[in-house]
């Protein structure tokens, strides 16, 4: 377990109404019905993990490398028209 949390717990949180709401839940069955529902997608999402889909490596291929400077292009489109204004 952590001891720092990467982000403070909501109010509902520290009152114990999130709690409260999975212990009904739980105790209504629903959990057992989503489980049916969703398992088609959790086969798939496993099976797509264990393949190694959702590597860094598979994650590169898919989307293409990232390009550094995001913004950089345009700010030396910008500086090349600015010089070729003022040196016209």
């Amino acid at each position: 377990m952590k001891f720092i949390r990467y982000r403070k717990p909501s109010l509902k949180t520290l009152l114990g109404i999130t709690g409260a709401k999975r212990k009904i839940k739980k105790d209504l069955g629903v959990y057992e019905v989503t489980k049916v529902i969703n398992a088609p997608k959790n086969f798939k999402r496993r099976v797509l993990n264990k393949v190694g889909y959702y590597s860094t490596p598979m994650k590169i291929l898919r989307n293409g490398f990232p390009r550094p400077g995001g913004c950089l292009v345009s700010v030396i489109l910008f500086l090349t028209i600015l010089y070729r204004l003022i040196n016209t």
